[in-house]
């Protein structure tokens, strides 16, 4: 009997220990997951802030870096440019030319994780030189690849223009 309640006690131990250690590697798991997470956050925060302040800054080669390769633009006049080689052509005027002044308010953000990400925006684009307004709603999304966040989509829906 006495041998028996020692194997007892020493398989309850062994269990405690067992149940202990998978306990704080879940947990250790969870913390990972979530400063993972947290710092997927603030490289999408810093891409995002980069891919708008670029635009309105003329800044051709960093709005280029944060868009993928196969990345697709629709203007809200309906023009549809798939590349970034195409959208680079395609706005090759706003980057050269400096006459328009981009603002935007972000409206609704959605970031899953790691993976994707879709912001809407009110956004506006106006050339004083030319009495030129365009506002439009503005859907970007964004994914996860390859260690890095990159804008894949956006589409402009027109609300009111005027000349």
């Amino acid at each position: 009997m006495r041998r028996a309640m020692k194997h007892l006690a020493w398989g309850t131990a062994v269990s405690v220990c067992l149940t202990t250690g998978a306990a704080a590697s879940a947990s250790t798991r969870d913390a990972d997951a979530e400063e993972r997470n947290a710092h997927c956050l603030r490289e999408f925060d810093a891409t995002q802030r980069a891919d708008m302040e670029s635009f309105r800054d003329f800044d051709a080669a960093t709005f280029r870096r944060v868009h993928a390769d196969d990345a697709v633009s629709i203007y809200p006049t309906g023009e549809r440019f798939t590349g970034i080689d195409a959208i680079m052509a395609a706005a090759a005027n706003h980057f050269t030319r400096k006459y328009a002044v981009w603002s935007w308010t972000e409206l609704n953000r959605r970031v899953d994780g790691c993976r994707s990400a879709v912001i809407t925006y009110d956004a506006t684009y106006d050339i004083p030189k030319y009495e030129y307004h365009q506002r439009a709603l503005t859907v970007v999304t964004y994914v996860y690849e390859r260690g890095r966040w990159q804008a894949v989509m956006d589409q402009g829906t027109l609300l009111e223009i005027s000349s």
